[in-house]
């Protein structure tokens, strides 16, 4: 089977560099082997996403910025097959800002996004992240960096023990 990362994350405003936190959630073999969890402090103190994740700059203005984070957590991705993301094409583009304003090569690991997986396995429409949760029975905390991610760890493994494969 696979070993792939499922990854979210939050920004503070419209800045695509803005990730104030971000969550990952490892699979080996459809199984959760490891979770990580880290607020981020932003390149700048511009907040207009509170009333979507709860986070304020009083939050994270003594975490590490992006590229003290991001040592930290590139081990967990290391032999990943892929990065799922519900709407991968925004958690792409954050991460890749990210990497941009702190001068680190962003991975090339491909995405796979869980918007597009679960309207293709299930046919599922609407589908924002708590629809999929809710057709599949899985728990969900929205918004939560952490909790988004290890939704869309759970939509991949649901799908691949329906047969879907990672190309």
């Amino acid at each position: 089977m696979t070993r792939f990362a499922a990854i979210d994350f939050e920004t503070a405003c419209h800045d695509a560099d803005s990730a104030c936190a971000v969550g990952i959630v490892v699979v080996e073999n459809g199984e959760i082997v490891s979770r990580l969890y880290e607020i981020i402090r932003p390149p700048t103190r511009r907040f207009a996403f509170t009333h979507i994740h709860g986070l304020t700059w009083h939050d994270v203005k003594d975490a590490r910025p992006f590229d003290a984070v991001w040592d930290t957590l590139l081990p967990a991705l290391e032999g990943i097959d892929f990065l799922a993301a519900h709407n991968s094409p925004f958690d792409r583009n954050v991460l890749h800002a990210c990497c941009g304003t702190y001068g680190l090569p962003p991975p090339e690991t491909g995405f796979v996004c869980t918007v597009q997986l679960a309207r293709a396995q299930w046919d599922i429409r609407p589908t924002r992240l708590p629809d999929v949760c809710r057709y599949l029975g899985i728990t969900l905390r929205h918004h939560e960096a952490d909790s988004d991610a290890e939704a869309c760890a759970r939509i991949v493994i649901a799908a691949q023990e329906e047969g879907w494969r990672f190309r």
